[in-house]
C-alpha cells in the first residue's frame, strides 16, 4: 500500500513525522508522503524540514518516504504559483485540498489545482465533468479517501474519473494513528463507492508512479 496524503504535527496532524512513518510501515504501507496542510504563511518552513528527514530515516525506516505538502483553503487564483514555491522548496508530492462537500472550500479550487498541474487533488467532493476531462488531460490524480466525511462524495468522484479516463488513487489523508487504515478496510472502502479490483490495482499503480517518478528527480 501507498498513502500520498498524511498529516504530522507540522500542520493537524497527531504524530511527529518519524512515529507517522513508523505506524504507516506497520499497518502495511511501503511508501508516505508526508503533505501537511501548508499556504505561503509557513511552506518554507515545513517542506525543508520534513525533506531532510525523509531523505535520511528511509533508508534506516526501509520504506519511501516523501516530502509533500497539502495546499489548503488558499486563494484560487494563487495555486499556481504556490504549486510552484512548493516544488522549488523541495516537494515531492503537491496535493491541493479540493473542494470537499464538508469544508467551506472557494469554488474554483478545483479548477485551479488541475490547471495547475498539482500532483494529486484531495477529496474534490462535487467535481464537475469538465475538470475530470481536464484532469485526464493533465496527468492530475483525484483522490479516493478513506477519510470520514471527505469520502462522502467518493462515488461521485470514480464515477466521472471512469468515464473521462482521469486517474485516481486512494489515500487515507491520515491525522493519527487510526487514520491509517488496513488492507482490508482500505480495499472494502474502495469497493464500497464501486470500485472494481481492477480499478484498485489501477488506483495503486497510479500511486507507486508517482512515487517511482518523484524518487528519480
Amino acid at each position: 500500500m501507498i498513502d500520498l496524503h498524511t498529516h504530522s504535527t507540522f500542520s493537524d496532524g497527531e504524530l511527529i513525522p518519524a512515529e507517522l512513518a513508523r505506524r504507516a510501515k506497520v499497518a502495511g504501507y511501503r511508501a508516505v508522503a508526508i503533505t501537511d496542510h501548508v499556504d505561503a504563511s509557513n511552506m518554507d518552513l515545513v517542506v525543508p524540514r520534513v525533506t531532510a528527514m525523509a531523505r535520511e530515516y528511509s533508508i534506516y525506516m526501509d520504506m519511501v518516504i516523501l516530502a509533500g505538502v497539502e495546499l489548503t483553503h488558499v486563494p484560487s487564483a494563487l495555486i499556481e504559483q504556490e504549486v510552484r514555491r512548493a516544488r522549488a522548496l523541495g516537494a515531492a508530492v503537491v496535493v491541493v485540498h479540493g473542494e470537499t462537500i464538508v469544508e467551506p472550500v472557494e469554488t474554483g479550487t478545483n479548477l485551479a489545482a488541475i490547471e495547475a498541474g498539482a500532483d494529486v487533488l484531495a477529496h474534490p467532493g462535487l467535481i464537475s465533468e469538465e475538470e475530470v476531462r481536464l484532469a485526464a488531460e493533465k496527468g492530475v490524480l483525484l483522490e479516493i479517501t478513506t477519510r470520514a466525511g471527505h469520502g462522502y462524495a467518493n462515488g461521485h468522484v470514480l464515477n466521472l474519473a471512469r468515464r473521462h479516463g482521469a486517474r485516481i488513487v486512494v489515500n487515507n489523508d491520515a491525522h493519527a494513528p487510526r487514520d491509517l487504515v488496513c488492507s482490508e478496510l482500505r480495499r472494502r472502502i474502495a469497493q464500497g463507492c464501486g470500485m472494481t479490483p481492477e480499478e484498485y490495482r489501477q488506483a495503486d499503480a497510479n500511486a507507486w508512479a508517482l512515487v517511482s517518478r518523484s524518487l528519480s528527480l
